[in-house]
């Protein structure tokens, strides 16, 4: 049985009638990558709890920095963020972070992957395998469990990080381009799962890609950063009901209005 409770997106805790409290903010933020490169300036944006952000822009721009300062990993120079009301810290229990790689470890089997995060976070062995095997059975892989990493396609393996990182279950999930690496087949099953494993989980997630079509199909609200890491050049909300299916919003005419607004905004951003 899985633990998690369904808040749903941009649920939970409420500090103003029905306005959900901020998970994330971030004011006027600069981070220097050396002397002579301002990797981000100017940065403002807030993410309450229980929505899904994605965060897109040109290469370079800073989105992985910004995840890095929320995640405690990179110091800001001028401004500040603040994480479920404290400062950002690295090693914290309440933020998880998906890296673009799966970062299995090759000597464990995938159930005693998944297990790996309950076990570090000291849940005794008969919880930590029977939530395991939960999870491993949401994303499909149940008759894998006992295999090894190097006998599993990269979309298997992606499935068993989505897996192990819903098992702990986190506040906060950090994404870094998860599915890059994935053919289309591939990314439209696991944007189906990913969800799924949210929805469930209540949490608040913000999420950086490349892809338009994947940030409209998972996002509350897409945020395009400029060109030079000068700040949130648009945001745009996706009205698109949940839940959603990865597949039928390709025959949705608010899909591809969504995808134009975003491609335009994107150009515009780069400019």
């Amino acid at each position: 049985m899985l633990s998690q409770t369904n808040m749903g997106p941009a649920s939970g805790e409420r500090t103003d009638g029905d306005v959900p409290s901020v998970d994330i903010r971030v004011s006027d933020l600069d981070v220097n990558f050396g002397q002579a490169r301002k990797a981000l300036s100017g940065v403002n944006l807030a993410v309450r709890q229980g929505e899904f952000v994605a965060l897109i822009g040109a290469s370079g721009c800073g989105k992985t920095t910004l995840l890095n300062v929320i995640a405690g990993l990179v110091p800001a120079a001028a401004g500040s963020a603040m994480i479920r009301k404290s400062a950002p810290a690295a090693g914290r229990r309440d933020i998880c972070y998906i890296l673009a790689r799966d970062a299995l470890l090759p000597w464990r089997t995938l159930l005693k992957n998944v297990e790996y995060g309950l076990e570090v976070s000291g849940v005794p062995r008969d919880e930590r395998e029977k939530t395991a095997l939960a999870y491993i059975e949401k994303v499909g892989l149940l008759n894998y469990r006992d295999f090894y990493p190097s006998r599993l396609s990269q979309g298997m393996r992606q499935r068993v990080s989505l897996a192990r990182a819903f098992a702990v279950g986190r506040q906060v999930y950090l994404m870094d381009e998860p599915f890059s690496a994935l053919d289309s087949q591939t990314k439209l099953m696991l944007h189906d799962q990913l969800l799924d494993l949210w929805e469930m989980s209540g949490a608040t997630v913000v999420f950086v890609t490349h892809d338009i079509g994947e940030a409209i199909t998972l996002a509350d609200r897409v945020v395009v950063m400029s060109k030079r890491g000068t700040g949130v050049a648009d945001e745009i909300p996706i009205d698109i009901p949940r839940p959603r299916s990865a597949e039928a919003l390709q025959a949705d005419s608010r899909y591809h209005d969504l995808y134009r607004r975003t491609w335009t905004s994107l150009k515009a951003s780069t400019e």
